[in-house]
């Protein structure tokens, strides 16, 4: 097997990870229509419901560093794929506890724990194998991974409700939503023990014959022995033995930067559109019941091929002119939608609105933050400092699944000036902030060596 064959294999196999992601935090969308009805959930209920699996998504990511310097990156990986599949057998238990969300609820945190560690592990991972020329297009794989992860559940969903009639549904038929994400998370956890170590937690432990054996294989020799010197050489303060300050100024900075860039991904407000879009198309759309989960597939459809234009530019336009170009996308994208909602002139221009800012997230914020936080961080701080950014992530993604509904249902929401728009104006001055922060704060990672880039920070 050819080196470039060999390193699409396990960028593939890790990437599942984001496939997993997508599809757990996907089929709660296709699921909490019919559940609402069944446990007759009010709108903090619902919220809990669908966030609940962000809670654990938090705790997963602070837990992910710490066990990924302990284990490693594969290891890490495999723990979050058992946890994806106890989260898929739970959510669907069809007899015990009939009645019980709290049951449903501990399956789903379940779940989330497997997300948050592999929402870590899965980007630095890919980013820790590939050479700097391809890191940003293999690093979307992830990305990529996620939204096909979104596709694929929209699918899996739309086919399970139409083949059951609404009673059905309301029954068992949401169970098997949940159950359908068993055959992903199997092939996930068999296949990652086929996958190598990350060379360079094999350097971070001192194991360099490991390391370089691994770095061959993926660079071929002289390459591998270029990398696997500079990795020598920034780790050069650990073999010391002086223990990192996480509070001092330098360190602290690149650190909080990160994590601020991680929470914006998620105040562009793309989480309230895919949790809850069905009930988007079903109220501010004016969609009936029946196409509400056709309407999810084309919405999905439209991440996906996004996507794949974010990882066809990312390594030729860069980092930072894709977050530009997507922000304006995403801004004009909720403002189509949000006037149409407050003039009441919903149809065909909210749901491009809606598309446009579904398709500007997708080749931008959607996959380039996951680029950027697996490359920007240095060697020896990567595992802490993208735990606490991912960490971060997962608790922006709380408070908005967790606040969308309760806005969306707030008088102030629906009186006679913002008829249902609030939200999405909130959105818009948050990608406003998005791109002062980017051009300010943010350096261009474009084909420099994770090495190299400790030298930017210095700088």
């Amino acid at each position: 097997m050819n080196k470039r064959t060999f390193l699409l294999l396990i960028t593939s196999v890790s990437a599942l990870g984001g496939l997993l992601f997508g599809y757990d935090t996907g089929v709660i969308n296709g699921a909490q229509f019919y559940l609402s009805k069944y446990f007759d959930l009010s709108d903090a209920m619902k919220g809990w419901v669908v966030g609940s699996a962000l809670v654990g998504c938090f705790v997963g990511a602070i837990a992910a560093g710490p066990l990924s310097i302990k284990i490693g990156r594969k290891y890490s990986l495999i723990v979050s794929a058992i946890l994806f599949t106890i989260s898929a057998w739970g959510s669907g238990l069809p007899s015990i506890f009939p009645e019980s969300v709290s049951l449903l609820v501990f399956f789903r945190i379940i779940g989330g724990l497997g997300i948050g560690i592999a929402s870590m592990n899965a980007p630095m991972y890919i980013a820790e194998i590939a050479p700097p020329s391809k890191r940003g297009n293999l690093v979307t794989y992830y990305q990529l991974a996620i939204v096909i992860g979104f596709f694929v559940v929209f699918l899996a969903t739309y086919f399970i409700g139409n083949s059951l009639s609404e009673a059905e549904n309301l029954q068992f038929g949401w169970r098997r939503m949940f159950w359908s994400e068993l055959i992903p998370s199997g092939l996930f956890l068999i296949l990652l023990f086929f996958v190598p170590k990350s060379p360079r937690w094999l350097a971070l432990k001192g194991r360099n014959e490991e390391s370089i054996r691994i770095l061959t294989k993926l660079l071929g020799p002289e390459e591998a022995n270029k990398e696997h010197l500079e990795i020598q050489k920034s780790l050069q303060n650990e073999n010391t033995g002086f223990k990192v300050n996480y509070f001092s100024k330098g360190i602290l900075a690149i650190i909080v930067i990160g994590s601020v860039l991680s929470i914006l991904q998620q105040f562009t407000g793309i989480n309230a559109v895919l949790y809850y879009g069905a009930d988007i198309f079903e109220k501010a759309l004016g969609f009936g019941k029946d196409d509400v989960l056709a309407q999810q597939i084309l919405l999905a459809f439209i991440n996906l091929i996004f996507t794949f234009i974010a990882m066809a530019t990312v390594d030729k336009f860069g980092r930072k002119p894709l977050i530009y170009i997507g922000s304006i996308g995403m801004i004009v994208g909720f403002l189509m939608l949000g006037i149409t909602l407050q003039q009441q002139s919903l149809g065909l221009v909210s749901l491009i609105g809606v598309l446009m800012f579904v398709a500007s997230f997708s080749m931008s914020m959607g996959p380039v933050v996951w680029v950027l936080l697996s490359e920007m961080f240095p060697n020896k701080i990567r595992s802490v400092a993208m735990s606490v950014a991912v960490a971060a992530q997962w608790a922006a993604n709380y408070v908005v699944s967790q606040s969308f509904p309760v806005v969306m249902g707030s008088e102030v929401n629906n009186n006679s000036f913002w008829n249902g728009s609030l939200p999405y104006f909130i959105f818009i001055a948050f990608i406003i902030f998005i791109m002062i922060f980017t051009f300010k704060y943010i350096p261009e990672t474009k084909g420099r060596s994770l090495e190299e880039l400790e030298d930017i920070w210095k700088k």
